[in-house]
C-alpha cells in the first residue's frame, strides 16, 4: 500500500473537506480512508493501485480549488491498541 497526500488549497469549511474527497475517490476510485484537513491544506488516502497525479489534480482543480504537488511513500498501519500494549 502507497500514502498520498497532496496540497490543497481554498477549503474553509467541513463541505470543502467533503467536496475534495469526493473529488479524490472520483479520480481514484480505489483510494481508501480518504481524508481532508482545512486546517492543514491537505487530503490524503491510501492505494495499492498507482496513481496519475494529474488526474487527481485535475479532479481537485475542476471542483474550485487549488492543487498542489502529491506525494507519496508506503503506507505503515499504526498499531493501534493491541500494537501498543504488544509492541506491534
Amino acid at each position: 500500500m502507497t500514502e498520498y497526500t497532496i496540497a490543497v488549497d481554498g477549503m474553509m469549511c467541513e463541505m470543502c473537506e467533503a467536496h475534495i474527497k469526493e473529488a479524490v475517490r472520483k479520480a481514484i476510485p480505489e483510494a481508501q480512508n480518504v481524508k481532508a484537513d482545512r486546517h492543514k491544506k491537505m487530503a490524503s488516502f491510501i492505494t495499492e493501485a498507482p496513481v496519475d497525479a494529474e488526474a487527481l489534480k485535475k479532479a481537485i482543480t475542476d471542483t474550485g480549488y487549488d492543487a498542489g504537488e502529491v506525494e507519496s511513500r508506503p503506507y505503515e498501519k499504526k498499531g493501534g491498541l493491541f500494537g501498543k500494549l504488544f509492541g506491534k
